[in-house]
């Protein structure tokens, strides 16, 4: 359970990997295959998916998706296990195996991003919690915010703002996500926050609150940042999807 405050602003000259692994469930593909394009600079961590970046899990994964995100732990069974964080076709066996590694796993309190983003009508961000899934079912996310490129207005001033709960494999935990149109401008940096107690968690955007629950994960989480690209068949790539984030915070319950 986080004690202190957690804070990261990015102002070194390079990724703190006493944190955030650059790389996205390595353990269904390679840390190899599934490094990001990043960059520290300017007090942010900047991911980008450039034109000559390959699919992920380009045999496993039934959509073509190219993907460059930043985790704050990782964990696996051995090769040709089931064990692995967030499996996403059932049976799926790991390739890699990722030892023990725990940067930044809160349970509970104001977890905080802030983030802004670069996207086409292919392309998607998101920032969330998940389950550390040592053991299968504490395997549910808390997602701050999932932005798709083609909710976003022509003129830029309004996006669907996706967040809330998926159970995935917990039983104590029920669906609850929808994405809401909101009068923002995304590719301004925003501040997206979740208050996080054992008995629900707030959902917030630019400090005001837009949803509640009334259920909430009871266990450690890591943080997923990450930028996707969902290219068509056949096509080339004509715009570079980015993912800009200047600080996350993280306090412990008053």
């Amino acid at each position: 359970m986080a004690q202190e405050t957690f804070r990261e602003t990015f102002d070194g000259a390079s990724l703190d990997d006493s944190r955030w692994l650059p790389h996205y469930l390595p353990h269904w593909s390679s840390r190899a295959e599934s490094e990001a394009t990043y960059d520290v600079a300017g007090s942010e961590l900047m991911l980008s998916i450039p034109a000559g970046q390959g699919l992920w899990c380009p045999d496993t994964h039934a959509k073509p998706l190219r993907v460059s995100g930043v985790q704050s732990g990782v964990f696996s069974g051995p090769v040709g296990s089931t064990i692995g964080q967030q499996p996403f076709v059932g049976h799926q066996v790991v390739r890699e195996e990722q030892p023990e590694w725990w940067g930044w796993t809160p349970q509970y309190g104001r977890i905080e991003v802030r983030a802004r983003m670069e996207l086409s009508r292919t392309s998607m961000a998101s920032v969330w919690m998940v389950g550390l899934e040592d053991s299968p079912e504490r395997c549910g996310e808390i997602c701050l915010f999932e932005v798709f490129g083609n909710t976003i207005s022509a003129d830029g001033s309004s996006a669907e703002v996706g967040s809330g709960l998926h159970p995935f494999r917990d039983p104590a935990l029920v669906e609850e996500f929808s994405a809401e149109p909101q009068s923002i401008d995304v590719r301004g940096l925003r501040s997206y926050a979740v208050q996080w107690r054992p008995d629900g968690v707030d959902f917030l955007l630019d400090g005001r609150v837009v949803r509640s629950t009334q259920q909430a994960p009871r266990y450690p989480m890591q943080m997923m940042i990450a930028v996707f690209d969902f290219p068509e068949a056949g096509s080339k790539p004509t715009h570079v999807p980015v993912l800009a984030v200047d600080e996350v915070r993280g306090e412990p319950l008053s």
